[in-house]
């Protein structure tokens, strides 16, 4: 049960005998994930207790206070896991998001008419189905997709024109460094998985090495603190198994205090030459380096 900071602190002081059972500094690299949690964090409304004290799994109620002026209290768990799929800075305050959730109006001429909530709008495309029309059986068994009337295997790569855009510059420099180095086909950048993420049987990574059947992502927290951490980390999570399901691999870039996810992940500042020396590098380790050295130039 969440209980307020100071019940929180003296319950770990008794439990551990000491005045001070967390030391400033203990949770730094945890919450370096989180800088707009770090902002957003009261320095004089949680009992003198500074958040890289704090546990992020801790069942705490803590004070926060948005750039808008807010004063807010929820646990380390709910700010955390708060960032949906809305790109915007209001959703790591729940005054802030509810603020830019417009109300439900009456209609003046009608006032015991309740509320029209327009539907969310429905992707067209070719393969799109009314609300509530079964999947093709192929595709509810995962051993066939269809994408554009082609029929694909899992674990296929192939060019979706669903897939967004580099997100980053520096997305767009990683994949030109990688082509110089490697001689292999780069244009891909769908493949198909058994099971739907966000209601599409195909993932989009950053970039696809399919001769290699290994993912490169490049993450970073973005301009608003808002990618890659939180509900986003999660759905990271789920689409690097899913990739793996299919016989994929998956090397994530991890920028911006972001800790790695995977087995071969790699923490960097920045695109360099070193950071493609050490993409080749474990390209080997996933591969074998005399199937990998075949492919570099």
């Amino acid at each position: 049960m969440s209980e307020n900071v100071g019940a929180w602190w003296a319950r770990r002081q008794w439990s551990k005998g000491l005045a001070v059972p967390y030391a400033v500094g203990s949770y730094r690299a945890d919450w370096e994930r989180y800088p707009v949690l770090a902002k957003q964090f009261h320095p004089d409304l949680n009992g003198g207790i500074v958040l890289t004290q704090i546990p992020p799994a801790a069942d705490v109620y803590l004070t926060w206070q948005c750039d808008t002026g807010h004063v807010f209290v929820a646990t380390p768990g709910e700010q955390r896991t708060r960032p949906g799929r809305k790109r915007r800075k209001s959703s790591w305050c729940p005054e802030c998001l509810a603020l830019a959730v417009p109300r439900r109006i009456r209609m003046p001429d009608d006032p015991g008419r309740e509320p029209v909530v327009a539907a969310a709008a429905r992707p067209a495309g070719p393969d799109a189905r009314p609300e509530g029309a079964a999947q093709p059986a192929a595709a509810r068994h995962g051993a066939l997709a269809s994408h554009g009337g082609v029929e694909r295997a899992a674990g296929t790569a192939f060019h979706s024109t669903r897939a967004p855009r580099p997100a980053s510059a520096a997305e767009g420099d990683l994949r030109h460094r990688l082509a110089r180095r490697l001689d292999l086909d780069m244009t891909p950048n769908a493949v198909v998985v058994r099971q739907p993420f966000f209601d599409r049987l195909e993932v989009w990574p950053d970039i696809l090495i399919p001769e290699l059947k290994v993912a490169i992502e490049y993450d970073t927290i973005g301009k608003f603190g808002l990618e890659h951490v939180g509900k986003r980390e999660a759905n990271d999570r789920r689409k690097d198994r899913l990739l793996r399901q299919v016989g994929w691999e998956v090397i994530r870039v991890r920028c911006g205090k972001l800790q790695p996810l995977g087995p071969h992940d790699l923490v960097a500042t920045g695109v360099n030459a070193a950071l493609i020396e050490r993409l080749l590098d474990e390209l080997r380790l996933i591969r074998g380096a005399l199937f990998v050295d075949a492919y570099v130039v």
